[in-house]
This record gives C-alpha cells, sequence and structure tokens, in this order.
C-alpha cells in the first residue's frame, strides 16, 4: 500500500486503535471490481446523486469507494465520513443494547414488558385479555402494540414521555399472531433499557457500545461539525424525472426530541462498518467482547417462527415473506431468493433505512455489505433498483476475487 490510510484500512481489527483514521477521499483505498461502475449507472439514471459503497470481512476493508456527490448545489463529493441518517439501521443497534443486557443478566428476551414498565400491566388486546406483552415480541415486530399518536408523538421529549402514548394506542392484533413493521416496539425497549441500566439510552449507547467500538461519528444528536458533513437527501419529482432536495425529517436529530431507537441514529460508512465487523466477528472488537457469542446467535436467529415477515411480501416484490424471519431488532434470511437476496447466504442479517441505506451481514461468508445513500421517495428501499446493483456487483466481485 502507498498510503498510510490505506495500509490502516487493510490491518487485521485486533490491531485497530480505539478511533481508526479517516481515510482521504484521494486514498487508495481497496476497491473490487464494477462495484462503482454500479453506482455510477444509478447515478446516471438519477436515482441518486452519490454513493459510498463498503465490504469489509472479520479482518479486513475489502472495499471502499465514493461515487457522486453527497450535495449537487455544494458540488461535495461523497467521502468515506460523509454523515448519513441511517434511519431504520438503528434497529439493529437498538437489538444489541438489549442483547448486552441480557448478557449481564439483567433482562430476558421472554421478560414480560409490565416487569420493566408496570404500567403495561394494564394494557389490553383486542379481544379485552391482557397483553402480556415480551420483550421478544416488542422487539420481532409480533407485538402488536399501537403506534404511539402523532401529536403526543411530537409533544414527547424523552422517551418516558412516549409511555402513555403507547398505553393509549390501540392495540393492533393479539400478541404473537402476525408480523407487522411497528416503530413503537422498538423505542419501547430503548425505554427498557433506560430503566434497567438507569441511563438515558443514548448515554448508554455511547458508553456501551459506541466508545469501544471507536464509532466517532454515530449519535442521535449531530453536533454542527457533523451537520456540515451531512449527505443532502433526494427524492424523484414525478413529473420531471429529476432529483429534487427532500426536507430533513424533523422527528430526528434535535436534542429536544427522544434517542429513538426505531430510527434516530446518524452515522457514516466507516463507524458502520465497525459495527457490522464486531457482528461478524461474533460480538469481538479490538480484543474487546461487546456481546457473547450466544448473544449475537440470538440476535441474529429467527425469532418469528413461520409468520411471513419482511419488506418484500407484495406480489410487487416477488411475494417473499417466508423468505425472511425477524431476529433480535434485525432481518434474517432464511432462504435467499433472485434480485436483492441473490448474493446472499441463508442466515445474512441486517436492516435496511427508509432514505436507501443498507447493511448485511453474512456469516457464512464472512463479508457484510453497506450502501449509504440519501434517496428519500423510493417506492421499497429494500427492494430498490439501486440496493440490487449493489448487491449484485458486489456479490460478483467477490466470486471472481475468491476464484483469483
Amino acid at each position: 500500500m502507498r498510503l498510510l490510510t490505506a495500509v490502516m484500512l487493510v490491518l487485521p481489527i485486533t490491531l485497530f486503535v480505539s478511533q481508526l483514521p479517516i481515510p482521504d477521499a484521494t486514498a487508495d483505498e481497496p476497491r473490487l471490481p464494477g462495484i462503482g461502475a454500479a453506482m455510477q449507472a444509478m447515478i446516471d439514471a438519477h436515482e441518486i446523486v452519490g454513493a459510498v459503497t463498503v465490504v469489509v470481512d472479520r479482518e479486513h476493508f475489502r472495499h471502499l469507494e465514493c461515487t457522486g456527490l453527497a450535495d449537487v448545489a455544494a458540488g461535495r463529493p461523497m467521502t468515506p465520513d460523509t454523515f448519513f441518517w441511517i434511519a431504520s439501521m438503528t434497529k439493529p443497534v437498538t437489538g444489541v443494547a438489549i442483547m448486552i443486557l441480557a448478557d449481564e443478566g439483567r433482562l430476558s428476551l421472554d421478560d414480560l414488558v409490565e416487569r420493566h414498565i408496570p404500567e403495561f400491566a394494564e394494557l389490553r388486546t383486542p379481544s379485552g385479555k391482557p397483553a402480556r406483552l415480551t420483550i421478544r415480541q416488542i422487539l420481532t415486530h409480533t407485538s402488536g402494540v399501537g403506534e404511539a399518536a402523532w401529536q403526543a408523538a411530537h409533544d414527547a421529549k424523552t422517551l418516558a414521555e412516549l409511555v402513555p402514548a403507547w398505553l393509549t394506542a390501540p392495540m393492533q392484533y393479539e400478541p404473537g399472531e402476525k408480523w407487522v413493521y411497528t416503530q413503537s416496539g422498538l423505542n419501547l425497549a430503548g425505554r427498557i433499557v433506560e430503566v434497567i441500566s438507569g441511563q438515558p439510552f443514548d448515554t448508554f449507547l455511547q458508553k456501551r457500545l459506541f466508545d469501544p467500538l471507536g464509532m466517532v461519528d454515530t449519535t442521535f444528536y449531530p453536533t454542527d461539525t457533523q451537520r456540515g458533513r451531512l449527505a443532502t437527501g433526494y427524492l424523484r419529482n414525478k413529473n420531471t424525472g429529476q432529483l429534487d432536495v427532500a426536507i430533513p425529517r424533523r422527528e430526528y436529530g434535535d436534542r429536544s426530541r427522544p434517542p429513538l431507537g426505531n430510527g434516530g441514529l446518524y452515522s457514516t460508512p466507516l463507524d458502520y462498518a465497525r459495527f457490522c465487523t464486531m457482528l461478524l466477528n461474533r460480538g469481538l472488537f479490538d480484543g474487546q467482547r461487546i456481546l457473547s457469542q450466544e448473544a449475537v446467535g440470538t440476535l441474529s436467529a429467527v425469532q418469528t417462527g413461520d409468520l411471513p415477515t419482511g419488506f418484500l411480501q407484495a406480489e410487487a416484490y416477488g411475494s417473499h415473506g417466508q423468505n425472511y424471519g425477524w431476529g433480535v431488532g434485525t432481518c434474517v434470511v432464511k432462504v435467499p431468493h433472485d434480485g436483492v437476496a441473490a448474493g446472499l447466504s441463508a442466515g445474512t442479517f441486517g436492516h435496511g433505512g427508509a432514505w436507501g441505506t443498507q447493511a448485511w451481514i453474512d456469516p457464512v461468508q464472512h463479508t457484510a455489505t453497506i450502501l449509504m445513500v440519501q434517496r428519500a421517495n423510493f417506492p421499497n428501499s429494500d427492494g430498490s433498483i439501486v440496493r440490487r446493483a449493489f448487491q449484485e456487483a458486489a456479490a460478483a466481485a467477490l466470486v471472481t476475487a475468491a476464484e483469483q
């Protein structure tokens, strides 16, 4: 390697110091062939304005490439430290927080929510029975808990203030009856972390996860400096086909808002790669044990049985509900299928975000693939043409590399 930054990218993880230096966008980073071209094709088709793509294995960066722009008007290019709203890629982080406490024996996934938040003992199902929700159910979207009303959610300044809003929202169905993607369950999990740990959810994550992993740019509340690196969101104009600037989501990023475990985090490609690498290494990073191997196994295992799950259930997306299950805040590929999952192994787990970000951890191929974009109105970000182009290019490049 010709440059120090490139050398740092390919050192074994066990040699990393706590803060990985941010590479220069012009450095000789490792690149797999075809991925950048696939992203440039998406830029040319006005699907996105730019992307950062990452592939890591358990010890190395296999690929890091920046394509296009983070902000068109400013002419600001994508870089490895570009800041992104990662939206629902927050959910696996919330799952890890719960599993940290499970490792310590401070909770069980089968605990009733009311054990930790007594007010939930009064919650009733649509049939009038006591709800008796479990932590497992709220993290797997099988609890039936209702979503907080918009005004109540808007007025809440803390997760504790959201509890009455969850309790007054009508339950959607009997617990365990079906899978319905539900934001309130993950935010409720964040509140449980607060109750058990005695710390605000964001403080707990900072001390127990972000600091140990050296995730210096992952936060619910970006600083002014970090906002200066924030990728601008864009949406497709239905009339012109061009990409217009999207209005940022107001419920995220402001310190007057709760640290929402459903989708409140901002991060960078390099930071989220550290998180994925820890999970690839079954809970170990830089010689530190973040999670037990058993906890990672539970986080990434199907907890929803034979229920159809996921965002590709509709016929338009291939009717793939049985191809997926849900782990602890994670989506799990049970059976790979054509399209976005063609290059993934059974047992791959991860999550996407509302603005097109994706991260998938493949324990069979020992790789994680990370896509960072900011496109606001994909019809289905998990089934997007951009995700498919990235996953297909990454899979092909890894096959070629293995054959050489």
